[in-house]
């Protein structure tokens, strides 16, 4: 029987945000079941930036990994489906989620990263990385205005990264749930990682002693929100 794939959710945190502060990452790697994972950075949603790419090697050449990067701005190698199938796990930066869902779906990347995940492999992004696995969330990917988009959908519900690391993010994903512009759905502070196996939530991990996750869902013409037990790291 195949083993369940796994999501790791960060509302924001990691190499990029936290260079100082390694407990989400390595969180991540600890998921693997291998004693020296291979990861895959995929910075769609940022154009493939260099220097993002810079970042993860910085980062995670000082780990027990094998760290590699797939870019799909410049030509991809004519093997993408043989650089999936390698991987243990696939981190994916922030940036614009419209802009990854439409790379992704053009090369077929996320019909590959399904199939990856399903025969267990781990997944785990900030920002956009983390919002794209939901059925929608909030994003500034349309003219940098908050609204809503429709993710890949893997996990039911919606999704609103940087609940406290921006002012606007809060009430926005608050008046989109109220409006049913989005399903109820779960957003994530910065240093906050929601943890799946599978479809199911497993755990809330922190990097950072104040941050959560919450549960935010309308009831009885009102949105309310739940904070999640969080387990820091530290």
């Amino acid at each position: 029987m195949p083993r369940a794939g796994q999501i790791i959710a960060m509302g924001g945190g990691g190499f990029s945000m936290e260079p100082a502060n390694p407990l989400l990452d390595d969180y991540v790697l600890a998921q693997a079941r291998s004693p020296k994972p291979r990861i895959c950075f995929l910075g769609g949603a940022s154009g493939d930036a260099s220097a993002y790419v810079e970042k993860f090697y910085a980062a995670f050449s000082q780990q027990r990994c094998e760290p590699t990067h797939l870019n799909l701005f410049r030509t991809p190698p004519p093997d993408i489906e043989g650089v999936v199938d390698r991987q243990h796990i696939f981190y994916v930066g922030g940036g614009s989620t419209r802009n990854l869902l439409v790379l992704w779906r053009e090369w077929g990347l996320d019909r590959l990263l399904r199939r990856a995940w399903r025969g267990g492999r781990v997944m785990c992004g900030l920002s956009a990385g983390s919002l794209c696995w939901f059925h929608s969330g909030v994003s500034d990917s349309l003219a940098s205005e908050l609204r809503p988009i429709r993710a890949l959908g893997w996990l039911s519900g919606s999704h609103c990264p940087h609940y406290d690391g921006e002012a606007e993010r809060r009430p926005a994903y608050h008046a989109m749930i109220a409006s049913g512009a989005l399903p109820a759905g779960y957003a994530a502070d910065d240093g906050a990682a929601l943890h799946f196996i599978g479809t199911r939530l497993h755990r809330v991990v922190a990097s950072r002693p104040q941050a959560r996750a919450y549960r935010v869902r309308a009831l009885n013409g009102r949105v309310v929100e739940r904070a999640l037990d969080t387990q820091f790291l530290g």
